[in-house]
């Protein structure tokens, strides 16, 4: 007799379809056999299945059982199946009609006892389910929640798999779960920290309004302990907070990745992530032999925070070209090519010199002129060019320590988001969203210059030295700054301020 269960498989931060079919027949030699380019624990999840079914009192007939996951032609990974493959099994030996199994989508990890665990990826799978037209989704408790939050969907929880014999035969009834996004936002603003906490920095403060509010990437350059982690660390609470959509990309990338907290089943703050300077190429950019999300891909929506950048291994700041110009990243092996999200605020921190007292009046560098050379070279210019503000923090003087702060987090908010609005209604035709993503005719457009703009900016690049690349960064940012300033054409002095906060192309002259 053959049973058909609908399940999902991942694909990047998506899911596809997946058909469960079991034939379970008395003819021939007792067997077991799967098909459909299963991976490890889809293999394995036949002595977890095959346990859990006599552990929960279900006996099935010796039979020769061909299991079959289509499509074949498409790789199938994690412990989601056991769920599934579980009520088929029942369904082809007649104990579940095979009518009370259609239109259900099914997934997770089954027990040696029976019970039902959680598996990573539920978000995209019932996303998935609800434009398939499911009949409804049955998780376990720990995923319930998180499957919740897709609207126009029936979500039920199980806690063993005699529960979803009993739920489908119909000898028990169980209502849908409901989840109040209304309360999931509540207090997502809350952060602990606030920009007041700086003291003094207020130069760089102005940087970050203007990298937030036209979400331009960073790089801090000063010695230690004049604040640049500290900085870092307050940036995403005065960037705009996440709208649903932006909510439900970033879910599904910490959701696939299994990073998701199990008490939470939205992620409604914009991701922080500062990877230590050891970490490899795959985990920045992601990868692996079965590839799974990275550090740029944690980031999305959210800022990504690399500390003493220049200490990173060259080809992993080198792989960060990819998702810094596309905000996304493309990871291809022999078998597949997955693309995962990855648009971020880079925000980076360096010292100017190995020992970190170049540009510091109070203390002695102890670093050769070749040194600090081979220090800053790290850094290549590509890369550099990708990032539009480069801010120099000197060491915070004792007045500023004793005087207190001036920009706090909620004024900064109210500028950065008001600067939103404007190019939200200013971009509301085009696939644009920031100033930072201007390029091409839309440049052209919206960065137009009079004369007098052009003769400075032209003395300014060439004096620089600066490169097409950068020269378009300038634009960006005084587009930014021109748009704080509340203008609607850029000057002369906007355009000054940019090229103020591009410092690593000022000091190669």
């Amino acid at each position: 007799m053959i049973a058909k269960v609908s399940c999902a498989a991942l694909m990047g931060i998506d899911a596809f379809k997946v058909d469960l079919e079991v034939d379970l027949t008395r003819q021939g030699m007792p067997a077991f056999t799967m098909v459909g380019l299963a991976e490890g624990a889809v293999k394995e999840s036949k002595e977890r299945v095959f346990s859990a079914l006599k552990n929960s009192g279900y006996r099935l007939p010796p039979s020769r059982i061909t299991v079959n996951l289509a499509p074949a032609d498409i790789r199938k990974a994690g412990s989601a199946y056991d769920l599934p493959l579980a009520a088929a099994l029942l369904g082809a030996a007649g104990i579940i009609d095979q009518s009370a199994l259609e239109g259900w989508y099914l997934a997770g990890e089954l027990s040696l006892s029976g019970g039902v665990k959680p598996v990573h990826g539920i978000l995209p799978l019932a996303i998935e389910a609800r434009k398939k037209g499911a009949r409804g989704l049955i998780v376990g408790v720990e995923n319930v929640n998180e499957a919740a939050v897709v609207e126009g969907l029936d979500v039920y929880s199980i806690s063993t798999l005699s529960q979803l014999v009993d739920f489908l035969i119909g000898n028990e009834v169980l209502e849908p779960s409901v989840v109040d996004t209304a309360i999931l936002w509540q207090g997502r603003q809350d952060f602990g920290m606030d920009f007041a906490e700086v003291k003094g920095q207020e130069h760089a403060k102005r940087a970050i309004e203007i990298g937030a509010a036209g979400n331009h990437n960073i790089l801090f350059i000063g010695p230690p302990g004049s604040g640049k982690t500290m900085l870092a660390q307050r940036i995403p609470t005065v960037l705009p907070p996440l709208v649903f959509e932006e909510a439900l990309e970033v879910t599904k990338v910490y959701s696939v990745s299994g990073q998701l907290d199990r008490d939470k089943s939205l992620m409604v703050t914009r991701p922080f992530r500062s990877p230590h300077h050891t970490i490899s190429d795959a985990g920045l950019i992601g990868g692996g032999a079965y590839p799974r999300p990275g550090e740029v891909s944690l980031a999305h929506r959210g800022v990504l925070f690399l500390d003493e950048l220049p200490e990173f291994k060259k080809n992993v700041l080198e792989v960060l070209r990819q998702p810094l110009e596309g905000g996304e990243v493309t990871i291809s092996r022999a078998a597949m090519s997955l693309s995962y999200p990855a648009d971020f605020m880079l925000v980076a921190a360096m010292n100017p010199c190995p020992c970190g007292y170049y540009t510091d009046e109070h203390h002695t560098c102890t670093c050769s002129s070749l040194a600090v050379s081979r220090y800053t070279s790290r850094l290549s210019g590509p890369l550099l060019d990708r990032i539009d503000l480069q801010i120099e923090v000197p060491a915070v003087d004792y007045k500023d320590l004793r005087d207190g702060s001036g920009l706090d987090s909620g004024t900064m908010r109210v500028n950065i988001e008001r600067v939103r609005e404007v190019q939200s209604e200013r971009y509301k035709d085009l696939a644009i969203y920031t100033n930072s993503e201007l390029s091409g005719a839309s440049l052209e457009k919206f960065c137009k210059l009079t004369d007098a703009e052009h003769v400075f900016l032209e003395q300014a690049v060439r004096s620089l030295g600066l490169s097409a690349r950068a020269y378009t960064r300038i634009l960006r940012i005084a587009r930014t700054i021109a748009d704080l300033d509340g203008e609607e054409r850029i000057q002369v002095a906007h355009l000054a301020e940019a090229i103020n906060y591009r410092s690593m192309d000022r000091g190669q002259k």
